[in-house]
């Protein structure tokens, strides 16, 4: 980690971010390591994210945009 990476932790804990759209968002940019702890701790998030992914416009069925 650096300085960079505290200082949007900041902003990023400033704002109205939902906690499981950090989860998700940081699954999206994790190394295949940090990705296997995320997908570990989170596999219901990993399960839904891999799905809405897959989904046209990221909507799973029976939801409307």
């Amino acid at each position: 980690m650096s300085l960079y990476d505290y200082n949007h932790s900041q902003q990023i804990a400033c704002g109205f971010h939902p906690f499981y759209g950090i989860i998700m968002a940081a699954m999206r940019q994790a190394d295949s390591t940090n990705l296997e702890k995320l997908k570990a701790m989170w596999p219901d998030t990993w399960e839904e994210l891999q799905a809405r992914y897959n989904a046209p416009g990221g909507l799973l069925p029976g939801e409307k945009s």
